[in-house]
């Protein structure tokens, strides 16, 4: 089974436009062959980026719709413990958490559409790695 972190900013590009890219991610992630790993961390941010104004009024969800949503991917997921604590990315160190995260739930990818975590390109055997090429690359695979 493939193992991937999803960074936020897909999530959120998936839930905006239903036929992007990383909504094509989402969708993935709920078939039988990739498990989405997720630490508390991340799920912390995904809460607070759904409930930016903006994010919210264009979904037009309410906070109790947005957390519904979480539980259910959380449910879904492979949930990491945060145990482990990474300084690989120096220049928005937030984004370590998706590091972190992928090495302690041993993950094969991370996808993310955040230059910080691509340019990084691979920590530890993990694939950074855009959504775009993510689903061209998974294509053979899957």
């Amino acid at each position: 089974m493939i193992r991937v972190v999803v960074d936020a900013n897909v999530f959120v590009s998936a839930a905006l436009k239903p036929h992007s890219k990383p909504a094509q991610i989402i969708d993935l992630v709920k078939k039988p062959k990739i498990a989405l790993v997720l630490s508390q961390a991340i799920l912390e941010e995904l809460k607070k980026v759904f409930r930016y104004p903006k994010i919210k009024k264009e979904l037009r969800l309410s906070v109790s719709e947005i957390d519904e949503t979480l539980a259910k991917i959380a449910a879904g997921a492979v949930l990491t413990p945060g145990n482990i604590k990474i300084k690989a990315i120096k220049d928005d160190p937030e984004d370590n958490r998706y590091v972190e995260c992928a090495v302690e739930g041993q993950a094969d990818y991370i996808i993310s559409g955040d230059h910080h975590l691509t340019q990084l390109k691979f920590f530890q055997g993990i694939i950074i790695i855009d959504p775009a090429a993510f689903l061209e690359l998974i294509g053979e695979k899957i």
